[in-house]
């Protein structure tokens, strides 16, 4: 996943930037030299080299990629410009699929959950302002959707079992629920006809 830091200070002429970028030749590097030739030389304009970085529009030289090359194609720019800020804000859609339907005030809360306290108020605000504004220029209607994010296994919580008896378990474990005790007081008696008449009875209606 990425959650890219690059922002611009300003996106007032965001559109301005993108117009002459897509009418000019490809430059062989995407630089300050570059961007300075189109007329756009000050601080801000300069940082938008780190935001085509992280919209994989150049590498880390500064070189175009493929992406830069189909963005030139103003039929098909909105959607690469889609897939360029599911690349740089991976973790934000990560978290909610449809990330730019969301305010600048829900993508600022999002993004200090993200960087984990890291970053400043004046850095979130800026990040969540170059977030919307990029969105703006792009059609996420025309890309797949950002996959949900799985919980890993150590966090999902198994459901409980309960495991299965046999049919006949219940049936063949009451057969001992109940036991008998019987004591039988033998009277004193020498007479032992009177003894086996006694347990001849027994035998016949108890045992």
């Amino acid at each position: 996943m990425a959650l890219t830091s690059a922002y611009l200070t300003r996106t007032g002429n965001l559109g301005e930037m993108f117009g002459a970028i897509q009418r000019a030749k490809a430059p062989e590097r995407f630089n300050s030299t570059f961007l300075t030739d189109l007329g756009f030389s000050n601080t801000n304009d300069l940082l938008l080299i780190g935001v085509f970085k992280a919209l994989g529009f150049i590498d880390e030289t500064g070189v175009p990629t493929e992406r830069y090359y189909q963005y030139l194609d103003e039929s098909q720019s909105k959607a690469v410009m889609a897939q360029g800020i599911r690349k740089a804000y991976a973790d934000l859609f990560a978290v909610d699929g449809k990330a730019n339907e969301m305010s600048k005030v829900e993508v600022k809360q999002k993004l200090k959950t993200l960087t984990r306290g890291a970053k400043g108020g004046s850095v979130l605000e800026k990040m969540a302002t170059t977030f919307t504004a990029l969105c703006k220029f792009a059609d996420f209607a025309a890309i797949p959707a950002a996959p949900k994010r799985d919980l890993p296994p150590s966090e999902v919580t198994p459901k409980p079992t309960t495991p299965e008896l046999p049919v006949d378990a219940g049936r063949e474990r009451r057969r001992f629920d109940l036991a008998y005790n019987i004591y039988i007081e033998l009277p004193p008696t020498r007479d032992q006809a009177v003894y086996d008449a006694i347990f001849r009875s027994l035998k016949e209606h108890i045992l």
